[in-house]
């Protein structure tokens, strides 16, 4: 079992909101033996759009149901969410959603995301998981221009028993990543995580500071970074988009950290995530401890979604 990996049981507990909703939605809708017509398609359609499926991926859905319809390959709902399940694992590319790993030490993860997305909490849990499998991790609040930020990070990193390096509030987000890497070299480190300032006042900002710490990262660690991981709240629904595409325009976002899984209703959202953004979704947040992390399976998400 990898590091990330959890039990197929784990991750439906974790998402038994987002399953309930769906259940009860479908239930609605797709009474037993009812008989599929347009009429229950349209209506289809409107729930799966309800539960931020994504509005993308429910056309596509109802159309590729109502042609096995026509063909007469299904006939009632009882054929409906065995169609559903089937269709929506074979709609993931295959992407690599594995951390990219440097074949030389450190490997790299820069972290961005709003303020409030859950981006130090989901930091912590990257680091806790890589820790306990014996790698030597040091994470970097680069954060400055919030207090608070600096001080999560710090009791963080503290509970979970792995070295930071910080400046104080306000000092210059790159100097505290130079030091980081300087640290993250002679300390022989595996992996060094960044943190980076969540405020997205313009995305010329949000580009300027992102590349200058990017840029100090590269001078001097080559090869890095090795992975961007952006942060999303799930909580937040359709925003969790926007938010991401604000991001995607402004630094090269390599995948996609989903935090909040288990507090929303909104699961449906990974699906959409998917089909707006030509990112994988790495990482799922499932719990506040630290423990509470997951590589995303595709197949093992819709199973959970519709268990």
């Amino acid at each position: 079992m990898g590091i990330f990996t959890k039990t197929v049981d784990y991750i439906k507990d974790r998402l038994a909101k987002t399953r309930h909703k769906i259940k009860s939605s479908l239930a609605s809708v797709l009474a037993l033996g009812r008989k599929i017509d347009n009429d229950l398609l349209n209506e289809l359609e409107e729930t799966l759009i309800g539960d931020d499926i994504g509005v993308e991926t429910t056309d596509r859905l109802i159309e590729d149901l109502r042609q096995a319809w026509k063909d007469k390959k299904i006939d009632t709902t009882d054929d409906v969410v065995p169609f559903l399940k089937n269709h929506m694992k074979g709609y993931w590319p295959q992407q690599n959603r594995k951390l990219n790993i440097s074949p030389v030490k450190p490997t790299v993860i820069l972290v961005a995301g709003i303020n409030g997305s859950g981006k130090t909490t989901s930091i912590a849990k990257l680091a806790y998981s890589l820790s306990r499998n014996g790698e030597k991790v040091i994470v970097a609040a680069c954060d400055t221009f919030r207090a608070a930020a600096v001080e999560q990070l710090t009791i963080w990193a503290g509970r979970i028993g792995v070295e930071i390096i910080k400046h104080k509030a306000g000092a210059d987000p790159a100097a505290v990543a130079f030091d980081a890497c300087q640290a993250a070299i002679s300390r022989g480190a595996d992996y060094l995580i960044l943190d980076t300032a969540g405020r997205l006042h313009t995305q010329t900002h949000l580009m300027r500071e992102l590349t200058k710490i990017r840029d100090v990262v590269k001078k001097q660690i080559p090869h890095a970074p090795n992975e961007v991981l952006l942060v999303v709240d799930a909580t937040t629904g359709q925003n969790a988009i926007n938010q991401a595409k604000l991001f995607t325009d402004a630094v090269d976002v390599t995948g996609i950290f989903l935090a909040k899984l288990d507090g929303t209703a909104r699961g449906g959202i990974v699906i959409a995530v998917k089909d707006q953004l030509d990112i994988p979704v790495k990482f799922v947040g499932l719990g506040e401890k630290p423990e509470d992390i997951a590589e995303f399976d595709p197949e093992e998400f819709v199973e959970a979604l519709f268990a």
